[in-house]
């Protein structure tokens, strides 16, 4: 399924408080983490885990997922979400 919506992009510095803390997606939307410069640690909550996101290596967070967003240096960043499992 197509993504029904993207944030903005941001930056070392832009990237909100919010998404730096922890946080969810809603029930049933999937949120595909995507990296265009640099890189970016997504610290998972529940199971615990982390993944190092990079261009061209997205990391998918499941629905009502907590987890956190780490810069690593500088890096450019989105998220997609979508209402079915990104194919």
């Amino acid at each position: 399924m197509a993504a029904y919506r993207t944030t903005p992009v941001f930056d070392e510095t832009t990237l909100p408080a919010a998404l730096r803390r922890e946080h969810r997606t809603k029930p049933g939307v999937w949120g595909v983490v995507e990296v265009i410069e640099g890189r970016m640690r997504l610290v998972f909550l529940d199971p615990p885990g982390e993944a190092i996101v990079s261009p061209g290596h997205s990391a998918v967070v499941l629905p009502d997922q907590p987890h956190y967003a780490e810069p690593i240096g500088a890096m450019r960043m989105c998220i997609t979400f979508h209402d079915s499992l990104p194919g």
